[in-house]
């Protein structure tokens, strides 16, 4: 057994997706399990898939033989491999001395030639002899080496730190959606400030989102403990996992990018040297955002969520908000949007520095929002007790824009007064326009 499943296991640690490394060539791996339970999945690279059934479930165990790789020319697959008959020889190809583990389940043997033990034990990121190597032959290592130190909160080992600067040419040739797979898994990670910091200071950052760089040494004002760079740190180690509408993730990403046009914006205050102000930053930052997403790839649904969070989180609650201005809040966020917009705020108070209690601000604003979601108001057109289908009937127009304009019309005045969300009465205001001369 190789790779990560056994670096868990010697960790103490729960394991999945074991792999399996043999000295047999993949012609004599499929004739010792038959070609009825193989699958040639990368028999050129050596690997086999072998079905496994377990009392009716079946599993997929990758068998892949010892191998020697040539040059990376494209800086992410080998150009040639080369089988071996040496388990040694098959570890040393891998990227960090704990993913070059192996373990023998039969003899109960634990192969440790390159002392991952050691590096584990040490808390210590290390590559597999020359790190410069290493790192030439797939350019997405350097990536895989900061999220492993956010992931289990270890250190990179000097040199291999850094390596990964002088071999930034190579991660270039990494594709966008490599990128984007291993900068989630970062923000899901128990501190992802550890990675993040570290793609700053590798320069791995400045090839991904250069414009969150910005952000460092830009001073904000009294209401921060820190620059620009290390709040957008402490708010994505405050945001919490999880989200109703998206992966885990996404509150974590909208938290990287919420502040990420304040360096563009910065104004000195005139009344407070030394300060500054961030005017419309959200709207700046929420069109700078979907370029940013757009670049890795982003799915639509995750860019269009994420924007919508680093737009609408700068909000200000006081209790003079009236039943409509709550109403009014909620349509304009969306009702699926808020649980995350919320925890993108509880997670901008913490990272502020200041030892503020978040529910100061949430607390009286969520419980407002959930009496008039179970109320159930119209937040949004759809919600509208008559549609552009009544609309048309009630004005004997055809489809157009004036369909649309009405039914805009009555949501504002739902949003002011929720009991006017039936059909007769809203069949009273699309009259009361046509009267008016708003309608055709």
């Amino acid at each position: 057994m190789v790779g990560g499943a056994v670096r868990d296991l010697v960790r103490g640690q729960s394991a999945h997706d074991f792999d399996i490394a043999t000295s047999a060539t993949p012609a004599e791996v499929i004739g010792l399990f038959g070609r009825k339970r193989t699958i040639p999945t990368g028999e050129k690279h050596g690997t086999v898939t072998v079905v496994v059934d377990d009392n009716g479930a079946r599993h997929h165990i990758e068998v892949t033989t010892f191998r020697g790789e040539g040059a990376y020319s494209d800086g992410r697959r080998p150009d040639d491999v080369v089988f071996v008959r040496s388990l040694v020889e098959d570890l040393r190809r891998r990227d960090f001395t704990m993913n070059a583990i192996a373990f023998d389940p039969i003899d109960e043997k634990l192969e440790d030639p390159f002392f991952g033990k050691r590096d584990l034990d040490a808390r210590l990121i290390r590559a597999v002899g020359d790190p410069l190597e290493r790192f030439a032959e797939d350019g997405l290592r350097a990536m895989r080496a900061v999220r492993f130190a956010a992931q289990h909160q270890f250190t990179l080992d000097p040199a291999t730190e850094s390596a990964i600067a002088e071999r930034l040419e190579v991660f270039r040739k990494v594709s966008a959606e490599r990128m984007r797979d291993e900068l989630v898994k970062i923000l899901a990670a128990p501190k992802p400030s550890i990675g993040l910091e570290l793609m700053r200071s590798t320069g791995l950052l400045g090839e991904v989102w250069p414009e969150l760089l910005e952000g460092v040494g830009c001073v904000q004002n009294r209401f921060h403990s820190h620059d620009v760079w290390h709040h957008t740190l402490a708010v994505v180690d405050a945001t919490a996992l999880g989200s109703p509408v998206g992966p885990p993730w996404i509150v974590r990403l909208s938290a990287l990018l919420h502040d990420v046009a304040k360096p563009r914006t910065a104004e000195a205050k005139p009344d407070a040297p030394g300060e500054f102000s961030f005017f419309r930053h959200e709207y700046v930052g929420a069109k700078l955002a979907d370029e940013m997403l757009r670049r890795l790839k982003f799915s639509n649904d995750e860019r269009e969520h994420v924007v919508g969070l680093v737009l609408n989180h700068m909000f200000w609650y006081s209790a003079e908000w009236t039943a409509g201005t709550v109403r009014r809040f909620i349509s304009r966020v969306g009702e699926k949007a808020l649980p995350d917009l919320f925890s993108l705020r509880d997670g901008d108070v913490r990272g502020r520095g200041k030892g503020e209690n978040p529910g100061v601000e949430l607390d009286q604003l969520q419980a407002r929002v959930t009496e008039e979601i179970a109320s159930a108001a119209a937040f949004k057109i759809t919600d509208l007790a008559i549609g552009g289908k009544e609309v048309m009937q009630i004005l004997a127009c055809p489809p157009g824009p004036i369909v649309g304009e009405i039914l805009s019309m009555l949501l504002e005045r739902v949003l002011d007064d929720a009991s006017l969300n039936t059909v007769e009465k809203l069949t009273e205001l699309v009259e009361e326009s046509r009267k008016s001369g708003n309608g055709p």
